[in-house]
């Protein structure tokens, strides 16, 4: 009997020993783009790098950014991704690799096609400045347009941006190279089309967002991402992802207007 005892106890330990813990993953209520599918796919390859064995589990969040990441401060979701600012990174535990490499910070303008006139002669910022854009409420671009002094319409509901530029009530939508040809795509709209002749640009950058109730996830993530940039397989991900979108873009002779962003600084 003693040695049955033994026996059990020692195959209990050994499954609480083995027991996979469960990563509860914030996922927005809205059509999912290759940017998400992207982040989807290198959290599983990161995780794998680390030898990190986790199960992955989807939680559906508002769409709203700045919620997402007060869930993830409360302990209610484990992982999210955003573009970093000084708040959110007090928050939750920021990674510190850019997921995107800094084409979230160039911005191509979505406007209404019989407003391409209006963009034809804007070469600088003052320019610019007599147009109006839009973007949501808690997201940091729209901190950073009004810092440049660019007037910015904030709004929360992410469908009804598209459908004011569609209708010519506000001049322009900045989306970042990453996903506007998805969201055009999504739109199924003929109205709204990509600006070819000006795009904007500041620093910044797309992170891993972990909630500080698990430290040992935001390690793991480390270690994974950097093993991928070594053995290349981060790039090649990227590469599989967004080089025939980025490249199909209609912009290789489009003017650059440049923005400052006192919201970030660039990881050491």
């Amino acid at each position: 009997m003693g040695k049955f005892i033994w026996l059990c106890l020692l195959c209990s330990w050994a499954s609480t020993s083995y027991a996979v813990s469960t990563l509860y993953v914030a996922k927005e209520q809205r059509a999912l783009y290759d940017r998400d599918l992207y982040l989807y796919e290198l959290l599983d390859k990161a995780l794998l790098a680390a030898q990190f064995e986790v199960k992955v589990e989807h939680i559906e969040v508002h769409p709203h950014q700045q919620r997402t990441l007060m869930a993830l401060s409360r302990g209610e979701v484990d992982l999210h991704w955003s573009m970093t600012s000084p708040e959110r990174e007090q928050l939750a535990i920021a990674i510190p690799v850019p997921l995107f490499k800094g084409f979230i910070g160039k911005r191509a303008l979505m406007i209404n096609r019989t407003h391409l006139a209006r963009f034809e002669k804007i070469e600088t910022k003052a320019q610019l400045a007599k147009l109006t854009a839009v973007q949501g409420h808690d997201w940091p671009d729209t901190k950073i347009l009004a810092f440049n002094d660019l007037p910015v319409r904030p709004m929360s509901k992410y469908q009804a941006m598209f459908a004011m530029v569609a209708r010519g009530k506000i001049d322009y939508f900045p989306r970042s190279f990453i996903e506007v040809a998805s969201e055009l795509a999504e739109q199924h709209n003929d109205d709204l089309v990509i600006l070819p002749n000006l795009y904007l640009q500041y620093p910044s950058a797309f992170y891993f967002f972990v909630s500080k109730e698990k430290p040992e996830v935001a390690t793991a993530l480390k270690k994974g991402l950097a093993l991928m940039q070594q053995n290349g397989e981060f790039d090649v991900l990227f590469e599989r992802y967004f080089s025939a979108k980025l490249n199909a873009l209609p912009m290789d002779n489009a003017r650059k207007i440049s923005l400052q962003n006192p919201y970030f600084e660039v990881p050491k």
